[in-house]
């Protein structure tokens, strides 16, 4: 089990979890979804209440079935869609500035 965890720690991208784990993927996709695949992977491991605590085969098979269902989430979707971070969820994906912010914000021209 520690050589598993050893590994896990040792991933860095989405590419490489998704290597690890033997998940065929479309990088195209992974270009566009790459923070939210990886978002909602770590999403479905805090709400999984029964994976193996030892084990490394059962371990990895339980995280593969997880990473493999997120990517999936984003090969039919969006991240607009799918909403995983607070941005989406807060403002729908759509950011709303008015223009007297943008003006209030702008440096104060001097006089010519």
């Amino acid at each position: 089990m520690e050589n598993f965890l050893q590994q896990l720690k040792a991933l860095s991208s989405a590419e490489d979890f998704l290597q690890y784990f033997g998940v065929p993927f479309d990088q195209g996709v992974v270009n566009v979804s790459r923070l939210h695949i990886l978002k909602r992977f770590f999403q479905y491991l805090r709400q999984e209440k029964s994976l193996p605590q030892t084990g490394e085969l059962e371990m990895f098979t339980a995280y593969r079935g997880l990473l493999t269902k997120a990517y999936g989430d984003f090969v039919t979707s969006t991240p607009a869609q799918e909403k995983v971070f607070k941005v989406f969820q807060d403002t729908e994906g759509k950011q709303h500035v008015t223009l007297d912010s943008l003006r209030a914000s702008m440096p104060q021209r001097a006089a010519a």
